[in-house]
């Protein structure tokens, strides 16, 4: 039963999209840079074995002692787990690719599925006051994805504006509705988010017309556009609106972050 004298906790949002390649730990990163700009305090948990939420925020190889594979599976102290990074307001909880055995461990463990949801929300964690944890989930649909979405308030889904973009949609929502009836029933989509935009390009015209006309309002207004920088951007360890901040990537970054806390203060 939630403690009625506890703080409310942060909103915890994963996100996820099985196929690789659609700019999800990029959307996690720059997403997180764009809510602590406007003073929202953002914990990061990468969880994805390639730990690239962790290299793009310019955490290096030899500070990730302690992981999210200790978070879940290990009895760990959230000070030795959670790190500040070098941008105001973004703390991250780092991945190394020990996490790719996790599956494998975690199989054992009769928890296996809410692990990451009770490490969120141990008592410890009030003293971080996050605003929101956005949960960087691997490229496919295993045991972390579910860990992620059971953990989550919300599912954010990037959308790569290519063919074939919405068939693999379908097994992620098969997914989705899955842990609604197993885990969390509160679950519910934040928003599908175009990624890698070309307005110039009839294809990702006809993506957007295809999500919308499925979707509806489910799919964010904010496109995120094919831009050079938001490209560069991790390869210099840092957001795209640190290391670019007038580019079109940040700006639709910015974008993204203010309709998704507008949509929030909307629902409340």
């Amino acid at each position: 039963m939630p403690d009625p004298t506890r703080p409310p906790g942060p909103k915890i949002i994963s996100v996820a999209n099985q196929k690789g390649g659609v700019g999800k730990t990029t959307t996690t990163i720059n997403l997180a840079a764009a809510l602590a700009e406007i003073g929202h305090s953002v914990l990061v948990v990468d969880l994805d074995p390639q730990g690239n939420a962790s290299t793009g925020l310019g955490v290096e190889m030899d500070e990730r002692e302690f992981t999210t594979y200790e978070l879940l599976l290990e009895d760990i102290d959230l000070k030795d787990v959670i790190l500040k990074t070098s941008f105001d307001n973004i703390a991250i909880v780092p991945a190394t690719v020990d996490l790719s055995s996790a599956d494998i461990d975690l199989i054992s463990n009769e928890k296996r599925s809410f692990l990451l949801h009770d490490a969120l929300r141990q008592p410890q964690m009030d003293e971080y006051a996050f605003d929101y944890i956005l949960i960087d989930c691997p490229p496919s649909l295993n045991l972390l994805t579910v860990n992620a979405m059971i953990a989550s308030h919300s599912i954010l889904v990037p959308l790569q504006s290519e063919f074939f973009a919405l068939e693999g949609l379908s097994q992620l929502m098969l997914t989705i509705r899955e842990v609604r009836q197993t885990g969390n029933p509160d679950l519910r989509i934040e928003g599908v988010v175009l990624t890698m935009y070309d307005a110039r390009n009839n294809l990702s015209q006809q993506v957007e017309q295809d999500a919308r006309d499925n979707l509806g309002d489910v799919v964010f207004k904010t496109r995120i556009p094919r831009n050079v920088r938001v490209s560069e951007s991790p390869s210099f360890a840092m957001p795209v609106l640190n290391y670019d901040t007038t580019s079109k990537g940040a700006i639709a970054y910015r974008e993204l972050a203010q309709e998704l806390v507008d949509n929030n203060t909307a629902r409340a």
